[in-house]
């Protein structure tokens, strides 16, 4: 059996660099490792740091292809943080300027929880945890 340890990383491709480096860091509040540009891909690479131990790697790539992100599609749904205080994390995305849904219950954790969107619309989830 395979002994998986924790979660080390998550990939996502950004169509403006830029834009989503500034949500990342500036809205989420994630903090830069490292940032590599890679001149023979004409690519950047934003390594960020999860509170916990995980990281995201944020890449830039010359006109990706768009992909199906409705929460219903098939593979990767979410991608979901932790935060302790559910309204205070709330009022730090109303303030960012960004848009989410209603605070939700979850009914089999008794967790409240919230999505929102990253500037490609990737779904994301604050879990009150």
């Amino acid at each position: 059996m395979l002994e998986i340890r924790s979660v080390h990383h998550i990939a996502i491709i950004a169509s403006d660099y830029g834009r989503s480096r500034r949500f990342y860091t500036e809205v989420l509040g994630l903090q830069v490792i490292a940032e590599t540009h890679r001149a023979e891909r004409d690519s950047w690479k934003l390594d960020l740091a999860v509170p916990g131990g995980a990281q995201i790697e944020l890449f830039s790539f010359p006109a990706p292809p768009a992909r199906p992100s409705r929460p219903e599609a098939c593979g990767l749904r979410h991608l979901a943080f932790a935060v302790a205080d559910i309204e205070a994390a709330v009022a730090a995305l109303r303030a960012a300027g960004v848009e989410h849904e209603p605070i939700r219950l979850d009914e089999l954790t008794g967790r409240r929880f919230v999505f929102f969107s990253d500037p490609d619309a990737l779904p994301l989830e604050l879990y009150e945890a």
